[in-house]
């Protein structure tokens, strides 16, 4: 640990964690050397162990050889108390750990590299090859039929017709009208272009298409893409890992703010957003249920922090209205907003918060998208909501649902749940009233739900008391909008 050491700190951290950079910055501030187990990086196991040892799914978790401190505000606490703060250092400074110290995990349960250091050329694994129908976008562009198009009394910008793109393929290609007009369906079904007025296929008509390069919308991954569709599972890992660990370069030592003026100037944001050029193409529809919530969670977390970066926080009510609704991604050729995602996706084209209508109608091909039916645990998933972070930042397909339980453990056993049993009062985060709906729609309900995914704890105990006994009220807490730009 350290020559005036003979013990060990051990903090067990997540990579982008503000409250675990918040401890270790401490910790170096008052020059305690320090052993940082970062446990996204290591097989499921690792976790398992520190959840079972600590009773909590949360991190940091901080030990001094065997004393088991807790998280970031414990540790702050037991700095302020110079007794047992006196006593702590001597125990590492005199005795090594013992057997009942947690050990350091073995390097064999170290997974991939996710976390590896992003080189200065590593946009090179972005690298693709065109495929057949990326070429003839290209010879599209600089075919001629590409123009300002009048569609009622608006101008449709850089937008060709059906007729005009069956007339050049006739006659560039040497193609019969019906092989002309499947080149066209082939290009919509591949997520090429779009039908401006979103009927139904491509037809040899007047009707309007755009290439989806040339959207308008303001989507923020709006671009040319050319490489061929990834998976869900694949594309939506990689787009939240490597935002998060842009996120974590540019956290400040304390863990307190951001600096997202410095993200948008980074080539590791350059390369992050190459990356989400192929949200594009990326096939949705046929996606399992597993595959949908962990690609759609991923993409979300993701788009928030792209927003964060491009655009900034938002700082009042209003500007909070605009970010969800306005700030975007095109993914498998459609438009969604962070709206559109939690309660058009996620929650089964559910009313949001203020919506007076559902996100999608029936005729909406992203209905086809959504899930069947809702999903409460997304609630503790979508961006984190708890004062320490929760233990998984990335979700993956294979055990989506057993990972989402432990986000939620982790968000229940915080301060978004307070529990007074004399009183007889239940105090809940804000999400919990906006999305009663989600939980039984009732007082009951919602806490007999809570009490059903928390862990074993007290608070657990005294909550299921209190339910059994139906006298308590519940009320809720005020939602912190602050940021940390």
């Amino acid at each position: 640990m350290g020559d005036d050491y003979q013990g060990r700190v051990l903090v067990y951290s997540l990579t982008g964690c503000a409250h675990c950079k918040a401890a270790k910055h401490t910790l170096t501030t008052l020059n305690v050397p320090f052993t940082d187990v970062s446990i996204d990086q290591y097989d499921s196991s690792v976790r398992q162990e520190v959840k079972e040892r600590t009773g909590k799914s949360t991190v940091p978790q901080i030990f001094f050889n065997d004393v088991y401190i807790g998280g970031n505000v414990e540790l702050q606490e037991v700095v302020k108390d110079k007794e047992k703060w006196s006593e702590l250092i001597e125990n590492i400074r005199s005795n090594p750990p013992n057997d009942q110290a947690p050990a350091l995990p073995d390097d064999s349960l170290k997974i991939g590299d996710s976390d590896s250091t992003l080189s200065a050329d590593a946009d090179d694994m972005l690298a693709c090859e065109p495929d057949e129908f990326a070429r003839l976008v290209t010879e599209i562009k600089s075919s001629g039929i590409i123009a300002d198009h009048r569609s009622g009394i608006f101008k449709q910008k850089r937008t060709f017709t059906g007729r005009d793109f069956v007339a050049y393929m006739m006659k560039a290609k040497n193609m019969d009208e019906s092989a002309a007009t499947d080149q066209g369906q082939q290009l919509l079904q591949r997520h090429f272009i779009y039908a401006v007025k979103h009927q139904q296929g491509f037809s040899n008509s007047d009707n309007l298409f755009r290439l989806l390069e040339d959207d308008n919308s303001g989507a923020l991954n709006q671009g040319e893409t050319s490489c061929q569709p990834s998976s869900v599972n694949e594309l939506g890992e990689e787009l939240r890992k490597l935002i998060l660990k842009v996120y974590s370069i540019y956290l400040s030592a304390d863990g307190r703010k951001v600096d997202y003026d410095g993200i948008s100037r980074s080539s590791e944001f350059k390369l992050y957003q190459k990356l989400a050029l192929q949200l594009h193409r990326v096939e949705v529809e046929t996606a399992s249920r597993e595959e949908k919530l962990a690609f759609f969670i991923n993409v979300y977390n993701a788009l928030v922090v792209h927003a964060n970066v491009v655009k900034g926080p938002p700082t009042n009510m209003w500007q909070r209205y605009k970010f969800f609704n306005n700030m975007k991604y095109i993914i498998g050729g459609e438009l969604y907003s962070l709206q559109d995602i939690e309660n058009g996706v996620l929650r089964a084209n559910r009313k949001g918060v203020g919506m007076i209508f559902r996100p999608f109608s029936v005729s909406d091909a992203r209905y086809k998208v959504a899930l069947e039916h809702h999903e409460p645990l997304i609630h503790f998933a979508l961006v984190c909501g708890a004062k320490s972070c929760p233990p998984i930042k990335t979700y993956s397909a294979d055990g989506v649902m057993d990972q989402l339980k432990t986000a939620a453990q982790a968000f229940l056993e915080g301060e978004d749940v307070l529990v007074d049993l004399e009183k007889g009062t239940v105090a809940l985060s804000k999400i919990f009233q906006w999305y009663k709906e989600d939980f039984g729609g009732t007082d009951s309900s919602l806490i007999g739900w809570i009490c059903d995914n928390m862990d074993q704890s007290e608070k657990r105990d005294q909550l299921k008391k209190l339910h059994a006994s139906g006298r308590y009220k519940v009320h809720f807490l005020t939602y912190d909008w602050s940021t940390n730009s």
